[in-house]
């Protein structure tokens, strides 16, 4: 037996990846593990990328569905979209190649938010699950599996699946044993219970995913590291972001809104998130805490320097010196933070209870506060909704950031309509750019679009954008929400004809 098989019977289906890839049919629906980048399966998708490639060499075309938690890695996603291998794919993807397989309409992709997907696995909205291909980080003695960086669907795709296939990745660390909280109290209507979490260091469910021997068919040993990419240093931009932020944070607490340690922070992925959360070490607030989907960077520097208390996630985002610091520290940060699957920690219900001060990016906001964070020019699908629905109708309050402008200030992240809603009006109490913050709660939707305008925008753009507000209240259908429909999307038209919307 290996040092991470401990039980002689799972230890005696140990197979080479090319064994195991070849155990998965054409056709089939495959849900595999992996969230943004971590605990995804590191051998057995490149083998079945290159069974794919072989059996298309011979005529004989081969796709899977692929499921898994969220963005995976080049070596999973990335491969078998490369080869042509993917049928459906599902919910969220992050992969260059992909991106544009689904973009050149060869590979269907459904968007899902995140706390969704196991609810609709188990009503069987996708069909059955053939396989489960999953990271772990070892097996225990009694046969219980300890999961690795993120948790994701794991548990889901292990109950649903006909047919399991487990990776066992001896790179992550062995301390990462105890940080997970698997629930398996959910259940379909009529027979769900409240999910009991109210704070979000609250344990209710056990450190290990459960699986009937009989249902595996193969176990792969690998030691291969995690996607780890390295974040950009923030830049004036990304810090002004932040400076806006927090400012407003500070004000909250003074008017009486949030307590001094503030609320439960969920933070998006990416180098603004990062500068907010640097911002939150330099800044007034102690005994932070987090429920949120993903931890990166900056959340871990603000656990190691004792700004935060706790952190509840499904999974790990950290460059390559945060996971070094990680990997060397992970006994001590076992009980400061904890990783549950995705329909816990994307919760509705838990994110409403809690109060998660909710803080997302996104690829353009309008006039009136509406939000796309999915589509460019409207048709054209960059990552996916991920987890920032199921915060944002649900937060405390929910704030969105953005730089006022994009491709060297061809494009404005503000516009007169967005080309596609991800987020309405309803949903968005925040808006910030490096210009300034608009606090959109309590307003009209033309109050609104007078904020937005004078504090998100850029210079180069407000002119025009003024423009067309009022010529819009003159000559508008309605003077409600006033829009001049043939020339609403026209700045977006702009730039697919000519590059540029000025």
């Amino acid at each position: 037996m290996s040092g991470r098989i401990r039980n002689r019977q799972w230890a005696a289906k140990v197979v080479e990846a090319e064994e195991a890839a070849g155990l998965i049919g054409p056709g089939e629906n495959v849900g595999m593990s992996g969230f943004t980048g971590a605990g995804y399966p590191k051998e057995v998708p490149g083998a079945l990328a290159k069974r794919v490639a072989v059996a298309h060499e011979h005529g004989e075309p081969m796709k899977v569905g692929l499921w898994t938690g969220a963005s995976t890695a080049p070596e999973l996603d990335g491969a078998l979209a490369e080869v042509e291998g993917i049928d459906l794919r599902l919910p969220y993807q992050s992969d260059p190649v992909s991106r544009a397989k689904i973009n050149e309409g060869r590979l269907d992709y459904t968007d899902i938010h995140l706390s969704h997907v196991a609810q609709r696995v188990w009503q069987g909205i996708y069909g059955d699950l053939d396989v489960a291909v999953v990271e772990v980080s070892g097996i225990t003695e009694d046969g219980r599996l300890i999961p690795s960086s993120s948790v994701g669907n794991n548990k889901t795709w292990l109950e649903q699946a006909d047919r399991v296939i487990v990776e066992v990745n001896s790179w992550q660390s062995e301390h990462l044993e105890g940080m997970h909280d698997v629930y398996y109290g959910t259940a379909l209507p009529p027979h769900r219970r409240p999910i009991p979490i109210t704070h979000p260091a609250d344990r209710i469910g056990v450190p290990h995913l459960d699986c009937p021997l009989e249902k595996v068919i193969a176990v792969v040993e690998t030691e291969s590291p995690d996607r780890n990419g390295a974040f950009t240093p923030p830049d004036a931009i990304s810090e002004q972001i932040a400076g806006h932020v927090l400012d407003f944070l500070e004000l909250e607490v003074a008017a009486g809104r949030l307590p001094r340690e503030l609320l439960p922070i969920q933070s998006g992925v990416g180098n603004v998130a990062n500068a907010v959360l640097a911002g939150l070490e330099n800044g007034p607030f102690h005994g932070l805490t987090a429920y949120t989907e993903v931890i990166q960077d900056g959340m871990l520097q603000l656990i190691e320097s004792g700004r935060m208390e706790m952190a509840s996630a499904t999974a790990f985002s950290l460059s390559p010196t945060a996971v070094e610091r990680f990997n060397r520290d992970a006994a001590a940060f076992r009980d400061k933070i904890v990783l549950r699957p995705q329909e816990i920690s994307n919760h509705p219900e838990v994110v409403r209870r809690l109060g998660c001060l909710a803080m997302n990016g996104i690829v353009e906001a309008d006039l009136y506060g509406n939000i796309n964070s999915t589509h460019l020019m409207g048709s054209r699908i960059q990552n996916g909704i991920g987890g920032s629905g199921d915060f944002a109708r649900n937060a405390y309050v929910s704030i969105f950031v953005t730089p006022s402008q994009a491709k060297g200030g061809d494009v404005s992240t503000i516009v007169p309509m967005v080309s596609h809603v991800d987020h309405t009006e309803h949903d968005v109490d925040v808006i910030v750019t490096e210009q300034g913050l608009a606090d959109l709660r309590g307003l009209s939707p033309k109050q609104r679009a007078e904020r937005v305008i004078e504090h998100c925008a850029h210079p180069d753009f407000r002119p025009a954008l003024r423009d067309y507000f009022e010529r819009s209240q003159r000559s508008a259908f309605g003077l409600h929400t006033p829009h001049l429909l043939d020339e609403s999307l026209s700045w977006h038209q702009r730039y697919v004809r000519t590059g540029s919307m000025r």
